[in-house]
């Protein structure tokens, strides 16, 4: 699976590409805090990809970005706090207070 990423000054988004440009099968977009740091505000997951461990690949892109960059990651979608609280290994990059 292709996990892709777009991203501007302010926001940006891991996704799987659908048939268009700006179709995505899966996303998990994000936006910038003032310090450089990032909250993820929603993942969402088509139905033709469920059951494929698509929003686990989507985490685990961010969190990739997370540590090449510096970065922490505030998660404010639920499906990502719950990754990130499951995985131990990816607490270094994550707030969840």
């Amino acid at each position: 699976m292709l996990i892709q990423h777009k991203h501007s000054e302010t926001k940006g988004v891991f996704f799987v590409a659908g048939e268009t440009e700006d179709d995505y099968l899966a996303e998990l977009i994000y936006m910038k805090t003032g310090d450089g740091n990032i909250i993820v505000e929603h993942t969402e997951i088509s139905d033709e990809l469920q059951g494929q461990n698509v929003g686990y690949q989507l985490v685990s892109s961010v969190v990739e970005y997370a540590r090449s960059h510096g970065i922490k990651i505030t998660p404010m979608c639920s499906f990502t706090r719950s990754v990130l609280e499951k995985k131990p290994e990816f607490r270094d990059v994550a707030i969840l207070s």
